[in-house]
């Protein structure tokens, strides 16, 4: 004859599971609502010395995308690498969106204003988009080097700059002060970490996907009809 089994314990279990689920899920649904939160903000940017960001698109673009990004931060790279490559081929060349990337290096990183300032030294050259692919594609690299400064030459080199140009602009240190006035723009418009991006006056943080970044264009589309 079957033994009778106790099975009280096996349903607690259970249920111990189904809460750790619904558990699980509510915090994801917060963390998600916490990434995608937005906030309304001034689409015009303060004083930045003068200097407006590195930009491409077309100046008649109806939406414009400004991206305040740290070379350091690992969902700056996220979003550099899955989204970044759709937004200029499906959005920027069609005329639809014009992208503009402000320097916000972030306290703590040590190696991100060499990163920054190799790429303004590129910018020179008229490479800023071409020198900020390689250092975000690469980043898993010269984070972790005892000599990022090495590194990052390597793909001043690759990018095809002139060396002694490069050379002289990182010995001379030009582009520091532009850099640290880009920082401060972003703080005045209320930039607290990166990437965050002001498209159409919405403010938003996270690494966005592309499917967001479309619908937040779509918005700021129809809010310029109106």
């Amino acid at each position: 004859m079957a033994q009778s089994r106790n099975l009280k314990p096996f349903y607690i279990g259970l249920a111990l599971i189904a809460i750790g689920g619904l558990a699980a899920i509510w915090m994801a649904r917060s963390s998600n609502a916490a990434r995608t939160a937005a906030r309304e903000v001034d689409p015009v940017p303060v004083s930045a010395a003068g200097f407006e960001g590195w930009v491409i698109g077309s100046d008649s673009a109806p939406v414009e995308i400004v991206e305040y990004a740290d070379f350091e931060c690992g969902a700056c790279a996220h979003f550099s690498v899955l989204t970044g490559p759709d937004i200029k081929s499906r959005l920027v060349a069609s005329g639809r969106v014009r992208w503009r990337f402000r320097d916000f290096p972030l306290p703590g990183h040590a190696n991100s204003p060499l990163a920054h300032h190799a790429a303004a030294c590129a910018g020179e050259q008229g490479k800023f988009w071409d020198m900020m692919d390689r250092i975000f594609y690469n980043q898993s690299r010269w984070v972790r080097d005892r000599r990022p400064d090495r590194r990052i030459k390597e793909y001043a080199e690759a990018v095809g700059l002139d060396m002694g140009q490069y050379g002289d602009c990182m010995d001379e240190q030009r582009y520091v002060g532009q850099i640290e006035a880009s920082r401060q723009e972003g703080i005045a418009v209320g930039i607290g970490s990166t990437p965050s991006f002001v498209i159409g006056g919405l403010l938003v943080v996270g690494s966005l996907p592309y499917d967001s970044v479309v619908s937040l264009v779509e918005r700021a589309e129809r809010a310029a009809e109106q």
